[in-house]
């Protein structure tokens, strides 16, 4: 935490970070924040991994970074502020999320992350604990840990590509990329996991070129697999690129009239655009972004039902010009 006491000295100020930084946590030794991969060291718990993530976070922007907590080991959802000195705090109160539990519906517990579920019915065993009891509550990220992991909803942009890469579930979108495309996919996953992001990119290059051969460059694995590389060039520090390509991926799903999936590769295209620090190029970016968003926002569909990013990235744009034109008079 090198060059903490400067930080505490920083006038904090507005930045155009998301309202709240998704936060997942897989497993004991598994998390995600904003979409990248979170790892806990060998000693370390997941939870302090994940504070030190969204502390650095604090310390890029200067300013408390807000996150929605979603663990599946504690099964509720917690909101956090951390702030660039260390301390965190909780924003509002704990919600438990339950999965059914009867033997009817036993089989969905394997169920891929970001799938939906009722909550049990009245004939299963509830989820209880002592009467009039307050849940032990963990004193790093607020969540308590003695709970049976929830059900989870949807995740989009990087953090769903980040279950992706994570899980164990499908790796390909078709019967016809399966045998295509299984074995590729695999290997890409696993450069990833193990941290090895260029020989990641370097995978996807070639997946992606082969893929586009068989099926044209609009079918669903194609698509599918420039996610995947976007997400890539995110991690390895090359947010232009990811952004860029997220954007591309975004206008073909509008295109095509998929709101939802567009909608994911917007957000994807945010996450990667606020990390572009060149204010030129994120002003370019910018206003494509915030075009594509517009339009989308206009339509029935996620993109409408919130519209506090779009004012974060709108916000974001002035601050960037500011930056632009004093670059410009030095």
């Amino acid at each position: 935490m090198a060059g903490l006491s400067f930080e505490k000295k920083r006038a904090p100020r507005t930045v155009g970070y998301p309202a709240a930084v998704p936060v997942r946590v897989y497993g004991p030794g598994n998390a995600s924040v904003d979409g990248v991969p979170v790892a806990a060291a060998p000693g370390e718990e997941i939870q302090q991994a994940v504070l030190n993530r969204l502390q650095s976070l604090a310390i890029s922007v200067g300013a408390p970074i807000h996150a929605t907590i979603h663990d599946d080991l504690a099964g509720c959802v917690v909101p956090l502020e951390v702030s660039a000195d260390g301390s965190s705090r909780v924003t509002g109160e704990p919600v438990r999320l339950t999965a059914p539990r009867t033997a009817g519906t036993a089989a969905a517990a394997p169920a891929a992350p970001g799938t939906p579920q009722a909550p049990a019915a009245p004939s299963g065993p509830p989820v209880t604990t002592d009467a009039g009891a307050e849940p032990r509550v963990d004193s790093r990220l607020g969540l308590p840990y003695d709970e049976p992991a929830p059900a989870q909803t949807p995740a989009r942009g990087f953090d769903a590509v980040a279950e992706e890469v994570l899980g164990d579930g499908p790796l390909t979108e078709t019967a016809e990329g399966a045998e295509l495309l299984a074995e590729p996919m695999g290997r890409i996953n696993e450069a990833v996991r193990a941290g090895r992001v260029d020989a990641a990119a370097e995978l996807a290059e070639r997946t992606l070129a082969e893929a586009s051969a068989v099926f044209g460059p609009h079918h669903a694995e194609v698509l599918h697999v420039r996610e995947l590389s976007a997400y890539i060039a995110y991690l390895g520090d090359d947010p232009v690129r990811a952004c860029r390509l997220s954007l591309e991926l975004a206008r073909l799903r509008h295109q095509a009239r998929d709101g939802e999936a567009a909608y994911g590769n917007l957000q994807s295209a945010a996450t990667a655009w606020r990390a572009v620090r060149d204010p030129e190029e994120g002003l370019r970016l910018g206003r494509e972004l915030i075009g594509l968003w517009t339009d989308l926002a206009a339509e029935p569909g996620p993109a409408a039902d919130d519209s506090r990013p779009l004012e974060a990235a709108r916000a974001r744009m002035i601050r960037l010009a500011d930056r632009a034109a004093g670059a410009a008079r030095a």
